[in-house]
Parts: C-alpha cells; structure tokens; sequence
C-alpha cells in the first residue's frame, strides 16, 4: 500500500477502483452522453483521451493530472453529481482549475446523498504509481491510499 496526500477540495470518504488519464480530462467531452443521451455508467465520450475513450467513469476513482476544456467544466461535474452518475471520486495531481473546483464545491454544499471527494496536489508521483483498477481509498483529511 502507498499513501499519498494532498488539499482536500470537497470532503469524503470513499473507496473505489482506480480509473487512470496521464491526459487532461475534457468534462464536456467525457460526460456528454451521461448529461444528454441518459448513459448512467457515464461512458467517456472523449476521443481526444485514450486512456479514457470508451470506459465507464461512474463510480470510479478518476486520477488525472487536471481538467480542461470550456467553462462549463464545473456545470458539467455538478450536473453529472445531481443525475449520480458522477465518479467515486476525483484525485488530481496537478492543482485543479477554477471552474472544475466550482463545480466540487457546488456539489459538496448543495447536493445530499451524492458525494464526490475531490483531492488535488497530490503529485507527479501519484500518477505515476496508480493504475487502472488498482484499489483507491479517500480519506477526509486529504490522504488517500492505493492498493
């Protein structure tokens, strides 16, 4: 097991299997078809993202260095978090922007019953341990843990 910590953006506790992007996340682009056509396992939609393209992203760990994209990035994750087909958690190793932390902000204070810890900071190193499908635990105080 390895320990990695980082700034806690939105608070949780959760533990779930790793889904890995060396690449920055397009939230339009990857949560389109949960947003729009009702896909509840919210299939990235991304062709721009390889490592992502094609996988169901609800319920996962999502590791990624940071977001990208247009300024609705925040709108996206607060909407995929109200309809629950938000990822278990999202863990960056990069800071995160401005807009995608609105969006965790918006759904940690708004929404009950839907969490999605949000962990940033977490270091180069991170990523370049985690793997899919490896087991990824959140803890509230920003550590999270990977088996």
């Amino acid at each position: 097991m390895r320990q990695f910590t980082g700034r806690v953006v939105a608070k949780g506790t959760v533990s779930a299997p790793a889904l890995v992007s060396h690449g920055g996340l397009n939230t339009l682009a990857s949560f389109q078809k949960a947003l729009q056509f009702g896909d509840k396992k919210a299939t990235c939609g991304d062709q721009n993202n390889p490592d992502l393209y094609g996988k169901p992203m609800a319920g996962k760990a999502l590791c990624l260095p940071r977001t990208i994209g247009s300024t609705t990035g925040g709108l996206v994750l607060y909407c995929a978090c109200s309809m629950h087909r938000q990822p278990a958690c999202m863990l960056f190793s990069e800071p995160i922007d401005s807009l995608a932390a609105a969006g965790a902000i918006l759904q940690d204070v708004w929404l009950e019953g839907s969490r999605m810890p949000v962990i940033d900071c977490l270091g180069e190193e991170f990523l370049r341990y985690v793997q899919d499908g490896m087991t990824v635990t959140v803890k509230e105080d920003g550590i999270v843990e990977i088996e």
